[in-house]
């Protein structure tokens, strides 16, 4: 293999990395309370984990940089963007009642940590197995609704719960039906996300309640899709 094609696929592994980066670029932000900045790297780590697949599967990765497992540096980073950093965030901004924010944060990294290590997290049919710890869409949403502490912990403990239910949750750009649909929506919900963090602290409620639509039907058709699945591909075992 020549040097060029081993120096490129090691460069998507570093650039895999880099959303760890990200990961440690919010803690200051989350410390000064200003959620703003710390959502718009937790923003530019999702866009590194949305495009390295395509960059990895483009330089052929599992070929020219074979000692490096792509699949396990993902889960470390995405570990750190998607479920760490909005806990600590959400800890900082006092989110949950007094005294429950420790057990609520630890219900959150255990279940997610566990998720994370099931065998069958990603299906060979492109499904994700229970809840994908997005806690970084579930943190903005708190953030940005500012409901009340008790509110907030009981939005926490049912994602939590859906950690553990084995309801296949769909890859958006890879599923078998309304493939084109749910590519475009994904990507004006990105938008709307973005306008929302954009305008935190005061966040227009038109604006909050329409971006709803998007997890609502991704949530719906999973479900639905995940009820037409070959029983094969359905996991329930203990």
């Amino acid at each position: 293999m020549s040097f060029v094609r081993c120096a490129a696929a090691y460069a998507v592994h570093v650039y895999t990395a880099s959303g760890a980066l990200c990961a440690l670029a919010a803690l200051g932000p989350i410390t000064r309370h200003d959620s703003r900045t710390a959502f718009l790297w937790l923003s530019l780590a999702v866009i590194i984990d949305a495009s390295d697949g395509a960059l990895a599967r483009l330089v052929r990765v599992r070929e020219h940089a074979p000692l490096i497992d792509g699949a396990r540096l993902d889960d470390i980073v995405d570990y750190l963007t998607y479920v760490l950093v909005p806990v600590l965030l959400l800890l900082e901004a006092g989110m949950f009642p007094a005294g429950w924010g420790a057990l609520a944060a630890s219900a959150v990294l255990l279940a997610s940590a566990l998720g994370f290590a099931r065998r069958d997290a990603k299906s060979a049919d492109h499904f994700f197995t229970g809840f994908p710890s997005y806690w970084n869409v579930v943190a903005l949403y708190l953030v940005a609704f500012e409901w009340s502490p008790f509110t907030n912990m009981l939005v926490v403990s049912l994602f939590v719960v859906l950690v553990f239910v084995p309801i296949g949750y769909v890859y958006p750009s890879q599923i078998p039906t309304l493939r084109l649909l749910t590519v475009a929506w994904c990507a004006v919900w990105g938008i709307q996300v973005l306008a929302i963090i954009w305008a935190l602290p005061d966040v227009s409620r038109t604006l909050l309640w329409s971006s709803l639509a998007f997890p609502v039907y991704y949530g719906t058709l999973s479900i639905v899709l995940h009820t037409h699945r070959p029983r094969i591909h359905r996991s329930g075992a203990c």
